[in-house]
């Protein structure tokens, strides 16, 4: 009589060769180097350079910064050595400042005459806070890359607790389940997970849960959750039944979504204030401070110039605004956001593409050119060819008020003199302080603005389309997962149980799925594995879903063992999935004040109060032109009538000292869209990790609402002001 227990011991081995029959350790650990190189070409790049310069020589860092930044190289796979690292760090810094003095020296002996040394001292200060930045910025590249990967990762840490939870629970061997995940994932998490193999394959660890304990100390820090999740998983190979083996590997999945929720709870509250001091520090104090720039250049005696205008506005600024929404990028928790790769999408060449941005240029380029009107009228040559003025008197249109105040408004730079026939630019000229100078320059930071817009939008509008109707169908397949599940628990074989979730899905977007797949199985003749992966006839070629690929995975391998067991697996994807989008759907409602809140600032009250600072700014201008050019015809006879020093007036207030306002408002233009490059890749991150597609999209949008607001208001506020500034002083004529 034939042993129950020979039957047992017999079937068992051929169902355990038979699941999962093409997995081979080897072949992971293989794919690791390649896989690395193709998923993170730019961690290459900056491996090349530093092996390259940081060879030259060896310097000795102390032992607390040579831990910390190979802890940051490990993170980021890359193989280099900290050494490598500084030594690259001052050969750049050292590099840029050469450069810089070779143009300083090169443009002091060419021309030693007319060499203006404060311009140069000032060139020579900003090459060397270049010089300090290129330093910061490669030494701190590790660290920069290791926290991009720890956000893409961290997004990816629910999935793969899933995908090893839905595997080991018909399949408990935790080799293959981490293999399996690998497969399924994207990087980098995969390239992490493939690299634990790697470690077994070269004899740095002897068995795969040597390996899997020694990648998991990497996460302690940032991400205890997934790291006791794995604890519970390694745990469930030693429970005696089969019920407390399933429940331990539940609670697994349960410990990393209670966890990720109380992080993000925490940062949700953390990030308030920070945020506020950044929009506060950053936006609306130095953009009120432009508003002042005119009348405090003119007291100053020009000490103040239009170019210290850009350097502190648009470099200083924006290097410490970064800095200050760095610091809460760097804090933000993992284990939630955006775990879609882009490089894997098919549309994936359209957004690398540069005939966007070739587009985008044709387009706002005759806006740009538009800007610089102003100057053309200061080109001879041109006014020459066409028989033109250099400027055109306001009065001339019928507006009183506005007698005498000119369209582009330049100044002869020794005597203050308008610039009104073309004799007048042979002398040096500053400007332009007109209105009309000033409205024009509004096209200078729309181009700009639109620019990126129109570009963005052209590369993402596609893409994104894509990812949105994912979503949605992901959303619709989590219930056709359920219905497939209650059919296979029925006892009805899979070939015939696609069929009737086609029929009981009908209307929805995943009927499609399950349609094509019956028709393979039907009428093509071919096996289940074929009618859903088959590279030219498949059902999932026109589905580029991650989790509907891998559901169906998961039914290959766990129908090797029976309709009971493939039915429980769907059903507790299906399951399983729900939570997860509960606890997103809890996050998001977290963030979305906080988020809400800078977005309505950034795209709606920074352009608002730009704008009117915009029109301040040309009042200012507008005001004292007016007043210097009254009381320059007024003379010294009308300052006995009136009792005041008109000389006095003039010498301290001299027109041609200020700051024009056209670059004032570029400056405020163009640092408005640096605010919204910086606040964009903060909300995205916040909401989203490391999610390239989204900040550029997002990008494009907030840039168009907000240049728009800006310009229109901007606009009215500077014909507004200017007409009320006119009519109020106009008595004095």
């Amino acid at each position: 009589m034939v042993k129950v227990d020979d039957i047992l011991r017999k079937y068992s081995g051929k169902l355990s060769s038979e699941i999962d029959s093409n997995y081979n350790s080897g072949d992971i650990s293989r794919e690791y180097m390649t896989f690395k190189k193709e998923m993170m070409p730019q961690l290459s790049r900056y491996e090349k350079l530093a092996k390259t310069f940081g060879s030259f020589m060896k310097v000795r860092i102390s032992e607390k910064d040579t831990k910390k930044i190979q802890s940051k190289l490990d993170m980021a796979h890359l193989d280099i050595t900290p050494s490598q690292v500084a030594v690259f760090s001052f050969f750049s810094m050292f590099a840029v400042f050469f450069l810089g003095l070779l143009v300083f020296l090169l443009a002091y002996f060419l021309q030693s005459t007319n060499f203006d040394f404060s311009k140069g001292l000032l060139f020579l200060f900003l090459v060397l806070i270049t010089s300090f930045f290129v330093f910061y910025y490669f030494y701190t590249s590790p660290s920069r890359f290791a926290n991009n990967l720890r956000l893409k990762a961290s997004s990816q840490m629910v999935p793969c607790i899933l995908y090893v939870v839905v595997y080991m629970k018909h399949t408990s061997n935790l080799e293959r389940a981490i293999a399996f995940a690998s497969k399924h994932l994207q990087a980098p998490l995969a390239l992490e997970l493939k690299k634990i193999f790697w470690d077994v394959e070269t004899g740095r660890f002897s068995t795969i849960k040597e390996s899997l304990d020694n990648y998991l100390k990497t996460w302690e820090k940032d991400a205890i959750e997934f790291v006791e999740a794995f604890h519970l998983i390694e745990s469930s190979l030693y429970e005696p039944s089969n019920t407390r083996r399933i429940q331990t590997l539940e609670k697994s999945l349960q410990v990393i979504l209670e966890g990720v929720y109380e992080k993000m709870l925490s940062y949700s509250r953390d990030i308030r204030s920070p945020l506020t001091n950044v929009y506060m520090l950053g936006v609306v104090l130095p953009t009120l401070g432009l508003a002042l720039l005119p009348l405090a250049s003119a007291l100053l005696g020009g000490m103040i110039r239009w170019y210290h205008v850009f350097i502190l506005f648009n470099i200083i600024v924006p290097f410490f605004v970064f800095y200050m929404t760095n610091n809460i990028m760097m804090k933000r928790p993992g284990g939630y956001g955006e775990n879609n790769i882009l490089e894997l999408n098919p549309k994936y060449p359209k957004y690398i593409s540069k005939k966007p941005y070739v587009i985008a240029a044709v387009i706002c380029l005759p806006f740009f050119l538009l800007s610089l009107t102003p100057f053309l009228f200061q080109w001879p040559f041109f006014l020459e060819t066409f028989n033109l003025s250099p400027d055109i008197d306001l009065g001339v249109f019928g507006f009183q008020s506005l007698q005498g105040v000119r369209v582009f408004d330049f100044k002869d730079a020794a005597s203050g003199s308008p610039v009104i026939s073309i004799s007048d630019l042979r002398s040096g000229v500053v400007g332009p302080f007109g209105i009309g100078a000033l409205l024009l320059g509004l096209f200078l930071p729309l181009s700009i603005a639109m620019f990126f817009s129109i570009a963005f939008k052209m590369k993402t509008k596609e893409l994104i389309k894509d990812r949105n109707n994912t979503k949605e169908l992901e959303m619709e397949f989590t219930n056709s997962l359920f219905q497939l599940g209650n059919r296979l628990g029925d006892g009805v074989p899979a070939e015939i149980a696609f069929a009737r979730v086609a029929e009981s899905t009908r209307g929805q977007r995943t009927e499609d799925f399950f349609r094509k797949v019956n028709l393979n199985l039907h009428q093509a003749g071919m096996s289940l594995d074929e009618a859903i992966f088959n590279p030219s006839r498949g059902a999932i070629i026109n589905y580029p879903s991650n989790l509907i690929s891998t559901s169906m995975r998961i039914l290959l391998e766990s129908s090797k063992k029976g309709l009971k067991v493939a039915a429980e697996s769907l059903m507790s994807i299906s399951e399983y999935i729900k939570n997860i989008h509960k606890v997103e759907s809890r996050l998001r409602d977290l963030l979305a004040e906080v988020i809400s809140d800078m977005k309505s600032n950034m795209t709606f009250l920074a352009p608002l109060l730009a704008g009117i600072v915009v029109g301040l700014a040309g009042m200012i201008a507008f005001i004292l032109n007016k007043l210097s050019s009254i009381f320059s015809q007024v003379g010294e006879t009308g300052s006995a009538s009136i009792g005041f020093d008109i000389g006095t007036f003039l010498n301290i207030f001299k027109i041609e000292q200020i700051i024009p306002p056209y670059y004032i408002q570029i400056a405020v233009g163009i640092y408005l869209i640096q605010i919204v490059f910086i606040l964009t890749n903060v909300l995205v991150t916040i909401d989203s990790g490391a999610d390239k597609l989204k900040r550029l999209s997002d990008i494009g949008k907030y840039l168009r609402v907000g240049i728009i607001i800006y310009t229109v208001v901007s606009f009215i506020a500077i014909i507004i002001l200017s007409l009320l500034a006119g009519f109020s002083i106009g008595g004095l004529a």
